[in-house]
């Protein structure tokens, strides 16, 4: 049975910078148990103040780029320059069991063992979009205990990606080289997010297709029009089996932060991310309440039948629970 701690002790504890206290708040802040929700929402306002400076870095990709090899590349390379990283790898949950591996830990041995790193593993659970609901939870707590950066490892390339750039000040996307369609099975979408794109695992052989892929991804960048920021992403090459290209990656990512704390951008995106958190917060404690109302509950539970029989409209059911909800009836 997890042991819970006062909200005090787990304030100290997470500002202390302890690495098992962090892991317990952060567990508190993922628990689906209604007696935890509340200490958890108690113990982010607490440490808001001291979160805000550290540098958010979302690393995504296509299934078999390397993403866990990168980041324990990438963060053995930062720890060695004196920062302090946190890191929190999702692992997708299965849609049978629910359950997931959670072994970034294993994949990032190194990185896992340097007292200056600490790696979080998580499940998706239900949560679209590459990262879990309680991500931004988790970033901030690792924030209060006093990491430099935070890398967010996402499941890979999907259709809810903007989850992940919605939380993040810079968005970086791995990809492969040498099948010959490099801008085939990846979004224009997704593309246009990123701050940076980097072709890993360009040694040996993979090399010459790399800086090929490098090209090609640099003509279709210029296609497209800047964002809001006036970046122009950088397409790189690295490799995490060389180190190559893995200081390159960190000056970039410098550049970028100093340009858009000079622009105003940095704190702005920082501002509209936070009311992203309000409107998921919203929408989830909404659904929550809607989901526990019992007169909803059993009108679902009624009609769910004549739902999968094709009898009853899922919109107009729909319809009806959300009447049911806002215009109970009294008995």
């Amino acid at each position: 049975m997890r042991k819970r701690f006062t909200l005090k002790e787990y304030r100290e504890g997470v500002l202390s910078g302890d690495r098992t206290k962090l892991s317990q708040a952060i567990t508190l802040a993922e628990s689906a148990l209604e007696s935890d929700f509340a200490l958890a929402s108690d113990l982010v306002q607490e440490v808001l103040p001291f979160t805000g400076k550290s540098i958010r870095i979302g690393i995504t990709g296509v299934p078999g780029v390397g993403k866990s090899t990168f980041i324990e590349a990438f963060g053995q390379m930062l720890v060695e320059q004196g920062k302090s990283v946190a890191v929190l790898a999702v692992d997708p949950s299965s849609q049978k069991s629910k359950g997931s591996i959670l072994g970034d830990k294993t994949r990032m041995e190194k990185l896992a063992g340097n007292p200056r790193a600490f790696i979080r593993p998580s499940p998706t659970g239900t949560t679209l979009g590459g990262v879990t609901s309680k991500t931004r939870e988790a970033m901030l707590l690792c924030e209060a205990a006093g990491f430099d950066v935070i890398l967010i490892e996402t499941v890979g390339v999907g259709q809810s990606e903007t989850a992940v750039k919605s939380m993040v000040d810079f968005f970086l996307l791995l990809m492969l080289a040498g099948a010959g369609d490099e801008l085939q099975g990846i979004k224009k979408g997704i593309m246009e997010m990123a701050d940076g794109l980097v072709i890993h695992k360009a040694e040996g052989e993979n090399i010459a297709s790399a800086k090929k892929a490098k090209t090609a991804y640099k003509n279709a960048l210029h296609l497209f029009p800047l964002g809001e920021n006036n970046w122009s992403s950088p397409v790189m090459t690295a490799s995490s089996l060389t180190k190559e290209g893995l200081t390159e990656i960190w000056e970039m990512i410098l550049k970028y932060s100093g340009q858009m704390h000079e622009s105003g951008f940095w704190s702005s995106n920082r501002a509209s991310q936070r009311l992203a958190w309000l409107e998921e917060n919203l929408q989830f404690l909404l659904g929550k309440l809607f989901l526990e109302h019992k007169q909803v509950q059993e009108m679902l539970s009624q009609n769910r039948t004549k739902v999968e029989t094709g009898e009853l409209s899922p919109l107009s059911l729909a319809r009806d629970l959300i009447n049911t909800f806002f215009n109970p009836k009294k008995i």
